[in-house]
């Protein structure tokens, strides 16, 4: 069988605040969505929603914000459900982040250092 292949890497700024969420298990989970400027085309901007678990969630919890610029590395992941108003199924695809870099500081001054897991 042939190797698959499934990795994206993403430059853009959060678009809100992260939003925690816990398993049942008591895994952290972090969401939270961000816009990458497509480049030369006025002001245009894809918009991509990602998943940081555990120790990576509760980081970008505790440093990030809404503007703050990232570099994330992950896969893409395709999620579908039966809408439960309209009966219809739905899907999307986010990010579930495998690594992220916080590239400016909290007030966007350009201090790209990430604080360190311990």
């Amino acid at each position: 069988m042939a190797k698959s292949i499934n990795q994206v890497v993403l430059m853009g700024r959060l678009t809100r605040d992260p939003e925690q969420r816990t398993t049942t298990t008591g895994k952290t989970i972090a969401s939270f969505s961000i816009a990458v400027d497509r480049g030369g085309q006025d002001d245009q901007a894809d918009f991509f929603e990602v998943t940081a678990w555990e120790k990576l969630g509760d980081l970008v919890i505790q440093y990030l914000g809404k503007g703050r610029r990232v570099l994330v590395q992950g896969r893409l992941r395709q999620d579908s459900w039966d809408d439960k108003e309209t009966g219809k199924k739905r899907s999307r695809v986010e990010v579930t982040a495998t690594d992220v870099t916080f590239l400016d500081g909290p007030n966007g001054d350009g201090d790209g250092q990430a604080p360190r897991e311990s």
